[in-house]
């Protein structure tokens, strides 16, 4: 088994101490990586050996972001949405059925291409962590599928049959909610890690998310949130009390559900994608951050709120129009995504952490947000391997999120 040293590196990011001192950098660095693990972290001057040196002259490196809030799995497009809703139309969540009626209509093999052709976007920007969630069959077959497929490239799938009632279910939420708590659950459990839902206006009601996260638990799940994206409501505080990993979204939150949050474990899930797509005021992360929240980035990629796999993009919003510092974002899109999905393995770079890199074409972190919209990613390594590098972007020569 080779090792690999990279080093001269001119900022290590490396969010080891990082809620103390608000840095969690080291200049003048190298990493040693040994078996897909790091194996030692410090100065470039005191570094080991190793069967390969892989000097960074002088650039930055950060840990592989963690995306722990996607739907990668769906058909068709939503595109002429988009438009109207550039021209003045509300954003509501009853887009996500025409998503339904497409992704029924299309073959596990066009899925899977597809979902592949994502997972290799978000490499080639970063990200070497990606929660998936299904929501887009709404049927116990196609559910089923959705989370089998997504099973196939991460092991953070996320059971979302509570996403919307479908339109064979209207005016029967209730019905509904039993199908997700019965074999909808008994088909997806398999396959998923978290169960979530969408505790909203025009979703379901906080009782209904009861239901189905306490079903989910049941059979071994751990809960998740979709809260306080077209309103204020309870949905935060529910998630709370029931001990959900994250509660994303969170747009309208009032004091109470800032409270709840910064005495609990639950992390707060931004997604500056859905802002920017739906013109919904951006959240205040400053304000949460001060208040104690742990905070999380995440894209959010969907065909209807926000169709961005580009984790650089949504750090360059939350520094721009969410009041967070280039540290703090890009902490809470690595290590904070991390918390998100309960993981201590990945989102840091410290000896016995999987050995998720990534290469800068910049001197700092900082330029990730100082440059926006420019490819700033060179190389990256999942598990130790190079999955990404300048010529591989070009040939489109990706590898998988699975671990």
């Amino acid at each position: 088994m080779s090792t690999t040293l990279i080093t001269n590196i001119g900022e290590l990011t490396t969010n080891v101490g990082f809620e103390g001192d608000r840095s969690g950098t080291r200049r003048d660095a190298a990493v040693l990586v040994d078996g897909g693990r790091i194996a030692w972290v410090g100065s470039a001057a005191d570094a080991p050996d190793a069967d390969e040196t892989i000097d960074a002259d002088g650039r930055a490196v950060i840990p592989g972001f963690v995306d722990s809030h996607s739907h990668l799995v769906f058909g068709g497009d939503r595109a002429a949405e988009f438009e109207a809703r550039m021209a003045g139309e509300k954003y509501a969540a009853g887009g996500i059925r025409s998503t339904v009626a497409a992704t029924r209509a299309a073959s596990d093999g066009q899925l899977r291409a597809r979902l592949r052709g994502f997972v290799d976007e978000m490499l080639a920007q970063g990200t070497t962590t990606v929660e998936i969630k299904s929501g887009y069959g709404l049927s116990v077959d196609d559910e089923q599928r959705l989370v089998r497929l997504a099973a196939e490239v991460t092991t953070e799938v996320t059971f979302l049959g509570a996403h919307v009632v479908p339109a064979d279910y209207a005016d029967r939420a209730d019905e509904y909610v039993d199908l997700v708590t019965g074999p909808m659950l008994d088909a997806c459990a398999p396959y998923a890690r978290w169960i979530d839902v969408f505790c909203e206006t025009g979703a379901f009601s906080v009782a209904q998310a009861r239901r189905v996260l306490d079903a989910g638990v049941a059979k071994g799940l751990t809960p998740r949130m979709h809260a306080s994206q077209l309103g204020p409501g309870d949905g935060v505080r529910l998630a709370v009390e029931l001990g959900a990993a994250s509660v994303d979204h969170g747009t309208y939150l009032t004091d109470a559900d800032i409270a709840a949050l910064a005495a609990s474990d639950t992390v707060l899930t931004l997604l500056p994608g859905v802002e920017f797509s739906t013109r919904q005021p951006y959240p205040d992360a400053r304000r949460l951050i001060d208040a104690g929240v742990t905070v999380a980035i995440a894209c959010d990629t969907n065909p209807g709120s926000s169709f961005t796999s580009s984790m650089p993009f949504c750090i360059a919003i939350a520094v721009r129009d969410m009041g967070m510092t280039p540290a703090e974002a890009v902490w809470a899109a690595t290590a904070g995504g991390a918390r998100a999905l309960r993981r201590d393995d990945v989102g840091v770079i410290a000896p016995g952490a999987r050995a998720d890199l990534v290469l800068l074409t910049a001197p700092t972190r900082i330029h990730l947000a100082y440059r926006p919209g420019v490819p700033l990613v060179d190389r990256v390594w999942k598990d130790g391997v190079p999955v990404v590098a300048a010529s591989a972007q070009r040939r489109g020569d990706h590898g998988s999120l699975a671990r």
